[in-house]
């Protein structure tokens, strides 16, 4: 992959469009709206700043939570405050997306400024990539910086409709969106081996497209969370009540084949904590076929331990999803356990957003592993070997 970082853009003098990831979660406080949680804002502000202390007026865009029209509780206006106080400099909260207004402000802005349209899907034309709605915002600066993995695989107006106004001399990936694309070059072309990647969540549909592109790649794939169980089905054994998606019983059955042809090591647990519903907190521990009445909701112990023992010999390690249902103590074992190995381990670790990414929050390991992505949907596509739209737009 090749693209321009914001530090060789020159920014001075100019008006640069910054496609930032602000999608904070809020909260109603006794003085209305409050942030709960500033880690997206932080993380946006290096490249910010790098614009403004260069000479250059950045005109910050976003979206926030899954607007029908405008929404008075998803503005951008508590997010404009936030990041005023951490960049210590004022922060013009516009009141509209695009408009005669909002370009009146945007052009009167002296540099240095920082300046934050409202939330992007209050218009019906950010996620359609409507021209007359891309050219718009095109047309409120003269060059553009994409800092918003989170939304690099979403072929959205800000995404690929600006930057392809504007042309790849004047785009730039911010240095957020630069550390994401680094770390997963790293993890797809030039590992150190062995490769090992671990792969969780509830449905193996969402993952079987990762788990065929990554079979040339890698060395071993450890499987956990509900999607193993359609292998484990799909492998003859005795499931109980587990989740199964029984139209891609084949499939599975293919990639397994496909792994032993290729010499991959296709690892899927020998035991689980079983409970009667999901809605039990009743762990039993079974090793191996699990019994009629019980589902599977986590990998077991000795799961963890042969899981554990393949990440501890591991050059580098990409996990994306959990083993069970961590969100509840008594099946949070075999996801901590994973994420106590991929943070002790000397590999190179990656860890995808979404669920992983919160799992390892949760349990205070962030900051031992290499990188932590904060894009789910967006590092899946990467895994799967896709070409996300945002980093194409970027390289013209």
């Amino acid at each position: 992959m090749s693209w321009r970082a914001v530090d060789e853009l020159d920014v001075a003098g100019r008006t640069v469009l910054v496609r930032l990831d602000l999608n904070v979660p809020l909260a109603v406080g006794e003085d209305g709206l409050v942030i709960t949680d500033d880690l997206r804002i932080r993380a946006a502000l290096p490249t910010v700043r790098s614009i403004v202390e260069r000479g250059g007026t950045a005109v910050c865009m976003s979206h926030l939570g899954r607007p029908q029209g405008v929404d008075a509780g998803l503005r951008l206006a508590p997010v404009a405050a936030r990041m005023a106080e951490l960049l210590e400099r004022p922060v013009t909260a516009l009141q509209e997306v695009i408009g005669d207004d909002v370009s009146a402000v945007v052009a009167s802005l002296p540099p240095g400024s920082v300046a934050l349209l409202e939330n992007l899907r209050f218009d019906p034309g950010e996620k359609a990539n409507d021209p007359e709605f891309a050219a718009a915002l095109a047309a409120l600066g003269d060059a553009y910086v994409n800092d918003a993995f989170g939304t690099a695989h979403r072929a959205h107006a800000s995404v690929v409709g600006i930057p392809a106004r504007l042309g790849p001399a004047n785009t730039a990936a911010g240095f957020l969106l630069s550390q994401e694309l680094r770390a997963f070059d790293r993890v797809l072309t030039e590992p150190r081996r062995p490769l090992v990647a671990i792969l969780g969540g509830a449905k193996v549909s969402d993952k079987l497209a990762v788990v065929r592109n990554l079979l040339a790649r890698v060395d071993t794939v450890m499987v956990g969370g509900a999607m193993a169980y359609t292998f484990l089905a799909a492998r003859g054994d005795s499931i109980g009540a587990s989740r199964v998606e029984a139209e891609f019983l084949d499939e599975c059955r293919g990639v397994m084949a496909a792994a032993a042809e290729q010499g991959v090591d296709l690892l899927l647990p020998v035991d689980h904590r079983c409970a009667p519903s999901f809605d039990s907190d009743e762990a039993r521990e079974v090793e191996g076929a699990i019994p009629d009445g019980l589902m599977g909701l986590d990998i077991g112990p000795a799961t963890e331990a042969l899981y554990a023992d393949r990440v501890a010999s591991a050059g580098t390690v990409v996990w994306n999803g959990p083993m069970g249902v961590f969100e509840r103590p008594a099946y949070a074992s075999g996801t901590r356990a994973v994420a106590l190995a991929v943070a002790a381990t000397e590999a190179y670790t990656v860890v995808g957003g979404g669920d992983s990414a919160a799992a390892i929050k949760a349990f205070g390991l962030s900051d031992q592993v290499d990188h932590v992505s904060t894009g789910g949907g967006a590092s899946l596509e990467l895994l799967e070997g896709k070409q996300l739209p945002g980093i194409v737009a970027l390289q013209g």
